[in-house]
């Protein structure tokens, strides 16, 4: 069984053990959600879906991502833009953007665990989690800009 195949089911099992109701359209989104590296918006994972649910809305795609955000299975990525992206939870990681197309791509980096605990004997903070982003330009983009 491939790894994508292995987290839809336990995403499937958790969403099952909280009590929540398995739909064909929470299923698709789910699983689009698990073989995307893109972090997709609500609305590309509503274009990507509506050829196949086309009784489906945006409002379904942003109440399922919702569901799915509070059980802990996506987490909802703001950027500043007007747009949230949402990235399927596997491990703790880290995120290169590109400022030009904004492609975001996952990186990890154990050691920046150690900035929790210096933050926290710093502050005195009971510290919960932290995100970083780094900021700069994709290959592809750099390579349309040296082209110019």
């Amino acid at each position: 069984m491939a790894v994508s195949e292995l987290q839809l089911r336990d995403a499937l099992d958790s969403l099952k053990g909280t009590g929540v109701r398995i739909t064909p359209q929470r299923h698709a989104i789910l699983e689009y959600l698990v073989g995307a590296m893109s972090h997709p918006t609500a609305d590309e994972i509503y274009k990507a879906l509506e050829g196949k649910f086309p009784n489906m809305s945006v409002a379904t795609v942003y109440n399922n991502l919702r569901v799915f955000r509070e059980v802990g299975l996506v987490k909802e990525l703001t950027y500043g833009d007007s747009s949230s992206r949402f990235d399927f939870v596997t491990t703790d990681h880290y995120h290169a953007i590109c400022e030009d197309c904004g492609k975001i791509v996952d990186f990890h980096y154990p050691g920046l665990d150690e900035v929790e605990h210096l933050a926290s004997h710093v502050t005195g903070f009971k510290v919960n989690n932290h995100r970083m982003e780094v900021y700069g330009t994709c290959r592809d983009c750099e390579a349309k800009a040296g082209a110019h």
